[in-house]
C-alpha cells in the first residue's frame, strides 16, 4: 500500500497508542521507525512494529517508562531508558546535550537499561543540524563471535558519525561492525529469500546462505580481525560506560521472550569549532567537494538524505505482508 509518511507515522503510533504505549513514546517510536523505512532501512523500520508491540505485550520493553536523566559531572549526562524504548532516551540526549557542549566544547552522555538504537544516523544527523560533530556507538544482542571464535559474545555494534557542512547537507557515517546488519538477515528470513554466503556463519561456523541458519549462528565481521576488535571497543563504550548489558547477557531484540534487554548507548558530542576558532564547517564543505570530485564517490549520507526527502514528497510503498502483520496488532 501506498501511503504518505503522515499516514504512516499516524498508523504506527496508533498501533502502540493501542497496545499501552504512552502516546509521547509512540510518537517518538513512530517517527523513527517511519523515518527510518523512508531512509531505505527497512530492517530497522515498519518490520520491528509487530516484535515491538508483543515485547510491549509481554513486559520485555516498558510501553509506559519515561527516561530519566542526570548531570553525574559538568559535560556528562547519564540517562536510564528504564527499560523502555530507546527513541524517547535518544530524544532526551538531543535535546539536552547541546547545551552543555556549548559551555564546555565537548560533552558525552550514556544511555542505560536501553532497547534497539535503530538507525543512529538519524540520531547524530539532528546534532549535525545543530553544528556539531556527533559519534554515537551501541551495542546489541550477542551475534559476533570474539576473532577465531564460533560463539556469539559481541552484538554487530553500530557506530554512527555526523559532522555538518556550510552550507550543505551533514556527512553522515552509520555502520554495524558485521558485514551487514542483523536486521538484513531478519528482513532476508521474513521473506523467505536467501543471503549472501559472507554475511554469516551457522552454529557450526561454516559460511551459509539460509537466513535462518544464519539468525542461530553468528554475524561476519566487517574487516575480519579488526571488525571483531572494534566491537569489543563499542561493548565498551556502550555497554561498559552506561553500566548496561554487555551483548551476551542481553536478551533478542526479534521476539517477545526473555527479559528486558537492558542495552547500553553512548554519544559523544563536539562544538566543532572549541580549539580552532572557527571555520570547521567550510573547511568540511571544501573536503566534500574534494571527495565529490572523484567520479564514482558519493558522499556518505547523502543517499538517505535524498530517499527521506523523497518520500517526503511521494510517500513510501508498504509491503502488503508487512501492513497485514501491523493491521493484526490492533
Amino acid at each position: 500500500m501506498h501511503m504518505t509518511l503522515t499516514e504512516a507515522g499516524m498508523l504506527v503510533r496508533g498501533i502502540f497508542e493501542d497496545n499501552g504505549v504512552l502516546p509521547t513514546t509512540s510518537l517518538s517510536v513512530a517517527r523513527a521507525l517511519v523515518q527510518s523505512e523512508a531512509a531505505g532501512q527497512s530492517g530497522h523500520g515498519l518490520r520491528r512494529v509487530p516484535a515491538y508491540v508483543k515485547q510491549v505485550r509481554t513486559g520485555k520493553v516498558d510501553g509506559k517508562a519515561e527516561p530519566k536523566l542526570s548531570r553525574p559531572r559538568p559535560a556528562v549526562l547519564s540517562i536510564d531508558a528504564a527499560r523502555g524504548f530507546a527513541y524517547p532516551a535518544l530524544d532526551l540526549a538531543v535535546a539536552k546535550l547541546p547545551t552543555i557542549v556549548r559551555e564546555q566544547g565537548i560533552a558525552f552522555a550514556t544511555i542505560g537499561r536501553s532497547h534497539h538504537a535503530g538507525v543512529m544516523a538519524l540520531t547524530v544527523e539532528r546534532f549535525a543540524e545543530q553544528g556539531l560533530i556527533a559519534m554515537m556507538f551501541a551495542n546489541a544482542p550477542a551475534a559476533m563471535a570474539p576473532w577465531g571464535g564460533k560463539n556469539p559474545l559481541f552484538g554487530t555494534n553500530p557506530i554512527a558519525f555526523a559532522v555538518p557542512v556550510a552550507n550543505a547537507d551533514p556527512l553522515v557515517i552509520d555502520l554495524a561492525l558485521s558485514k551487514v546488519a542483523r536486521g538484513k538477515v531478519m528482513e532476508a528470513h521474513q521473506k523467505g529469500t536467501s543471503i549472501p554466503d559472507d554475511w554469516a556463519f551457522d552454529i557450526d561456523g561454516n559460511p551459509t546462505t539460509d537466513a535462518a541458519e544464519a539468525l542461530k549462528g553468528t554475524m561476519a565481521p566487517s574487516g575480519g580481525a579488526k571488525g571483531a576488535a572494534l566491537a569489543l571497543m563499542v561493548e565498551v563504550l556502550s555497554a561498559g560506560l552506561a553500566g548496561a548489558n554487555f551483548s551476551h547477557e542481553a536478551s533478542s531484540l526479534f521476539d517477545e521472550n526473555g527479559p528486558p534487554p537492558e542495552l547500553g548507548h553512548s554519544i559523544i558530542a563536539i562544538d566543532p569549532d572549541a580549539a580552532n576558532g572557527g571555520g570547521t564547517a567550510m573547511r568540511m564543505a571544501a573536503l566534500a567537494e574534494e571527495m565529490a570530485r572523484q567520479d564514482g564517490v558519493r558522499l556518505p549520507g547523502r543517499r538517505g538524505k535524498g530517499l527521506r526527502a523523497e518520500a517526503l514528497s511521494n510517500g513510501i510503498e508498504i509491503e502488503d505482508d508487512v501492513l497485514k502483520a501491523i493491521e493484526a496488532l490492533r
